[in-house]
């Protein structure tokens, strides 16, 4: 418990000091962000605004979870470093995208076929090295499993190549969600804040109930395989991400575009993974998993609309019909007439139900099963 808390609180410390000589040093060297011209109106008086904010996010949580290590004088395991590989390295994925927004002054960095590349080669090698028997700790569990799972290891296993093509699927979809969410001021950060804060007690409790005990109950232990390393970098995430809100709330004066985003969605994927709760995070996260909805939808009605005559005639819309003024959907709502900040707050709590519920559902499968 200590570990996490030193974590925690040093990688807070770090966000919320760092983040503001980040945006002097970004501001210098104008490295602002640009906006897309078919969003909201009110959105254009933002261009310019600091960006690349995640690397300090990214900064503060590695040197929080290495300074907690370093004091409980523990070695990091293998479920941790993987982890880090899949924050840093989506990070990094997001980083060129967003420099080349800045170099080239345009909204669009990394081209879309691009950037699924870098995203897929890091979920590969994560979920490859996640199942790799080399990774196998003293009782032979590799940090990922080949069960299916939903709160813990189901009875229905798949094949490895099949298992890693599922974790590209959950690391893509998620790091791209959380991608999609970062749109209004402190939506991401606060969206995270709850969500890896629901991690970080979903993994204490994990470690107190945990297989490897000595003294505890086969049977409804969980059968994770670094528990208390994982908790740790999630109460790091956690802090990094308060710590950055300070300065990305209403009005933000820095965000922390895809850098940040990309990151934030990987890190989450790979605590779903590690920690056997693939299915939970929907319910964690359902705030990116409407948002990555209304994408979706917003999309496929619009070109099933043009190219199909029997969808509309089906659905009595026009080619070209739109179901949102514009996705995703906070902004729909923006052009609505709603304020930005009653959009956030009000997503806000959103995201707290879903934590809440999936926090409850978590407990209960736990107590009906004892």
């Amino acid at each position: 418990m200590r570990a996490i808390l030193l974590s925690g609180g040093l990688s807070l410390l770090l966000s919320l000091i760092g983040t503001r000589y980040a945006i002097k040093v970004l501001s210098a060297k104008g490295y602002g962000q640009e906006i897309r011209e078919d969003g909201p109106t009110s959105h254009h008086v933002k261009r310019g605004t600091p960006t690349m904010g995640g690397t300090v996010i990214i900064f503060a949580s590695v040197i929080g979870y290495a300074f907690a290590k370093l004091i409980t004088q523990d070695l990091p395991s293998a479920s941790a470093l993987l982890l880090l590989f899949l924050f840093v390295g989506l990070g990094l994925v997001g980083f060129l995208d967003d420099f080349i927004k800045i170099y080239k002054q345009r909204n669009l960095g990394l081209r879309s076929k691009a950037k699924m590349v870098g995203q897929t080669l890091i979920a590969v090698v994560f979920g490859a090295l996640a199942l790799s028997p080399w990774l196998e700790d003293e009782r032979g569990r590799t940090p990922a499993s080949t069960h299916l799972s939903f709160i813990r290891d189901s009875g229905f296993v798949l094949p490895s190549v099949l298992v890693v093509a599922l974790i590209w699927v959950i690391v893509t979809g998620t790091s791209n969600a959380v991608n999609l969410t970062d749109g209004l001021d402190g939506l991401a950060a606060g969206a995270s804040v709850m969500v890896f804060g629901a991690y970080t007690l979903v993994n204490i409790w994990q470690n107190n109930q945990w297989c490897g005990q000595n003294d505890i109950t086969y049977g409804r232990c969980y059968e994770v395989r670094d528990p208390l390393d994982l908790a740790i970098i999630a109460a790091a995430i956690t802090g990094a991400c308060f710590g950055f809100l300070w300065w990305n709330a209403s009005p933000a004066q820095i965000f922390m575009g895809d850098t940040g985003s990309l990151a934030l969605g990987g890190a989450l994927a790979g605590l779903a993974i590690l920690t056997r709760t693939e299915l939970l995070l929907l319910i964690l996260g359902g705030l990116f998993v409407v948002v990555t909805l209304s994408v979706i939808i917003q999309v496929g009605v619009f070109k099933a609309s043009r190219a199909s005559g029997l969808f509309r005639s089906v659905f009595r819309v026009k080619a070209g019909h739109r179901v949102f003024r514009i996705a995703p959907i906070h902004h729909h709502f923006e052009m609505l007439g709603w304020e930005q900040v009653t959009v956030v707050i009000r997503f806000w709590i959103i995201t707290g139900l879903c934590v809440a519920t999936g926090l409850g559902v978590f407990y209960a499968e736990w107590v009906a099963g004892t």
